[in-house]
């Protein structure tokens, strides 16, 4: 199963239709918040099932706030983080992804990717497409490989790398 992770969009919709056309096919895309607005155009375009949240700037957004998800033996938490201080530190979002019984949690809101894995949870931010954050400011997104076994395979990948 191979899973499309992004977030931090902004409405911006040009980058993520170069990534959606370059990693397809692909089996689910999560959206770890701040759709604003494109959530219709988000779930068209990946023609496949999607996982939307809503982040600190989707004010007027129906979408949740959080989701638990599973897929392939795993259990994910997906939220946008900043409810967790992910800004300062991804322990709390860890610690809450062990507390619901997830293995995995995807999260937002920093725009700087990361992955890691803490007390037998994985974590990822894919960073942001729109306005990216990190020394060299490369917009990035993440890919999730899941084997029929459960073994996975996360790479954060960067858009101008292609």
């Amino acid at each position: 199963m191979k899973i499309l992770v992004v977030s931090d969009t902004h409405g911006r919709d040009e980058e993520l239709e170069t990534v959606v056309e370059r990693e397809k096919p692909f089996d689910m895309l999560i959206h770890c918040g701040d759709v604003e607005g494109r959530e219709f155009f988000i779930e068209a375009l990946a023609e496949c099932p999607c996982c939307l949240i809503a982040g600190n700037n989707d004010f007027f957004s129906d979408l949740p706030h959080e989701d638990e998800i599973t897929f392939c033996g795993h259990r994910a938490l997906v939220t946008h983080g900043h409810y967790y201080g992910v800004s300062l530190d991804i322990s709390g979002v860890i610690e809450e992804a062990a507390s619901r019984d997830c293995d995995m949690v995807f999260f937002g809101h920093t725009h700087k990717p990361v992955t890691a894995e803490k007390g037998g949870v994985f974590a990822m931010n894919p960073g942001s497409l729109s306005y990216p954050r990190q020394p060299g400011r490369k917009p990035s997104y993440g890919v999730l490989t899941v084997r029929g076994d459960g073994s996975y395979k996360a790479e954060i990948r960067y858009l101008e790398d292609f």
